[in-house]
């Protein structure tokens, strides 16, 4: 029997756990990797290519929603659960526009992942009862807007630059992250500033928790 390869995507070691415990019951279900981080997610999905890809929605680095359109991007085979405690509508109608199939509220998705899994894997949509009501699978977004960023006004790498400041990160360190220069990082946080209309990191860091960039509940640094 071919077993169902699943990589799992949360920046909670024990969220990795308590999933990777809970799959190991599964003799279909095969766990071949973790990420803490949404960067980690898109990078082990080219690699690893599992068949199904648990990822939440709040993860530093790179959010699960800007992983998702990266990952829609490489038109591969790995298809796309969402665990995430947040279920509100935007969130759910954001990520099925950029190519998940599903999409379960954490608190209440332990005793049907296995079976989410499994129906994603076929072709099928999932999602918790919750949200099921809110959702037609036969009038699903389009994918229209795959090919343009997070935030519309910004490019992909700024998307990225602007979580990473929000989450307290000094240029250096974006540096090292994304592998670019310090000068290249003053660039993009310029530009951050140029666009939105802001003057300071405080005000990056308030746009990116009220466009749902980074949580509001993260504690950050003003540098």
């Amino acid at each position: 029997m071919k077993r169902i390869t699943v990589l799992l995507a949360d920046d909670h070691t024990i969220v990795r756990e308590g999933l990777r415990a809970l799959m190991k019951q599964e003799a279909d279900i095969h766990v071949v990797g973790e990420a803490e981080n949404g960067r980690l997610a898109v990078s082990l999905t080219r690699t690893l290519k599992p068949d199904v890809l648990v990822m939440d929605i709040a993860m530093p680095i790179l959010n699960g929603i800007e992983a998702t359109r990266q990952i829609a991007l490489d038109k591969g085979t790995t298809k796309i659960l969402i665990l995430s405690a947040y279920s509100e509508t935007p969130y759910v109608e954001k990520v099925l526009a950029l190519g998940a199939s599903g999409f379960l509220i954490k608190q209440s998705a332990f005793r049907v992942l296995p079976e989410a899994i499994r129906a994603i894997h076929s072709g099928k949509t999932y999602f918790s009862p919750a949200i099921a009501p809110r959702v037609d699978p036969t009038q699903l977004p389009n994918k229209k807007g795959l090919e343009k960023p997070l935030l519309f006004k910004l490019t992909r790498r700024e998307s990225e630059v602007l979580q990473l400041i929000a989450e307290g990160n000094a240029n250096k360190m974006i540096a090292d992250i994304l592998n670019i220069s310090i000068k290249t990082v003053e660039k993009h946080r310029q530009s951050l500033m140029e666009k939105l209309g802001v003057h300071d990191t405080a005000g990056l860091t308030r746009y990116a928790i009220a466009k749902g960039v980074v949580e509001s509940m993260v504690q950050v640094k003003i540098l």
